[in-house]
């Protein structure tokens, strides 16, 4: 999820169809950007025709994306039997990942369907920022879920005295304060630097490294910084994610066969879905510094890649969950009409 480690758009020349100012980083003037400047989003232009193909698949696994997450949240919320912190947790990660689709995909879905995208300043930052700290902030939950996880595996019998409602709360707060701990370093050096034209961010959203390259001057103190933030956000959950399950499983080796199955199907969606998470990452980061793709491609691969987790979360909780299942089919059930009785005959009536 944190692409703002990526350096994923090379520089290439400037698109005839934008209308831009002639001046350039290398001209001998700098341009400083004024509130009335716009950024424009170059996007996928070079695609033609297969945009509206593309369109129509980021489209569906949009509207899968909100509408999976969606009834997590509701039944969650609305299921006198979906009480435990687990699903407390579940409801917050689908939240995230809700609302860290609606940063990037519906921007990217506008972009296709026109021949000049544009965003503001204060706009492009803003979706900059919250695009970065939605980030941290699902996997802070994911950890967090993993700690769960373990209480539940390793102390069972004290596993509601500990996990309270205020227990919750601070641990929902902590992963929303660690996202905006590692955000906000990166994003208010961006927001004071100097921009030079063309203003032209070669993505299809503000994208961190696609935006630095704008600047006017030396920016290695912005990527030891961005770099940094990444490397703490990545470490710490990996870290603490990757400790809950040394101590499961060392809990799980004193345990009989039948607890021990019990133990694996508690962990087993999270940590399905951990695995895709890391690996995914892994494999994009690997993929960029090794491969030798266009810049289209790698905004192709950072879009799927950005909306993979959100799209199969509900599915593998849902899969994964016997009682998240029965929730989902009992409150879908609930909305269909009702039967109509039948009519009594009306000769019996005479």
């Amino acid at each position: 999820m944190e692409l703002f480690l990526f350096d994923i758009s090379p520089e290439s020349p400037r698109e005839s169809f934008l209308p831009l100012s002639t001046n350039h980083r290398s001209g001998s003037v700098n341009v400083t950007w004024e509130p009335d400047v716009t950024f424009f989003i170059q996007g996928l232009a070079s695609l033609g025709e297969k945009k509206i193909i593309l369109f129509v698949i980021l489209l569906l696994g949009y509207i899968i994306i909100l509408g999976g997450n969606s009834i997590i949240i509701f039944v969650a919320l609305t299921d006198s039997k979906l009480s435990s912190p687990m699903y407390f947790f579940l409801s917050n990660l689908s939240f995230v990942d809700i609302v860290y689709t609606t940063t990037t995909i519906p921007n990217m879905l506008s972009g296709l369907l026109t021949h000049v995208k544009t965003i503001s300043v204060p706009g492009c930052f803003l979706q900059m920022y919250f695009f970065i700290q939605l980030a941290v902030t699902g996997r802070a939950i994911l950890t967090v879920m993993a700690y769960d996880r373990y209480v539940a595996i390793c102390n069972p019998l004290r596993y509601t005295a500990i996990m309270t409602r205020p227990v919750r709360l601070i641990l929902i707060a902590g992963a929303w304060s660690f996202g905006a701990f590692c955000t906000l370093p990166s994003a208010a050096m961006g927001w004071q630097r100097s921009y030079c034209g063309p203003y032209v961010v070669r993505h299809s959203w503000c994208d961190p490294s696609s935006v630095r390259r704008l600047v006017c001057g030396d920016t290695s103190v912005d990527n030891i910084v961005s770099l940094s933030s990444a490397m703490v956000s990545l470490l710490t959950t990996g870290v603490l994610i990757l400790t809950s399950y040394v101590l499961i499983c060392v809990s799980m080796s004193r345990m009989g066969v039948a607890q021990r199955l019990k133990a694996v199907g508690t962990c087993a969606a999270h940590l399905i879905v951990v695995s895709i998470s890391y690996g995914s990452a892994s494999f994009v980061y690997i993929s960029y510094r090794v491969g030798n793709f266009s810049p289209e491609v790698r905004i192709i691969v950072s879009v799927l890649y950005s909306a993979l987790t959100p799209f199969l979360n509900p599915m593998i909780y849902s899969l994964r969950n016997k009682e998240l299942r029965e929730s989902i089919r009992r409150t879908l059930s609930s909305f269909r009409p009702a039967a109509v009785s039948p009519r009594k005959d009306v000769s019996t009536l005479s």
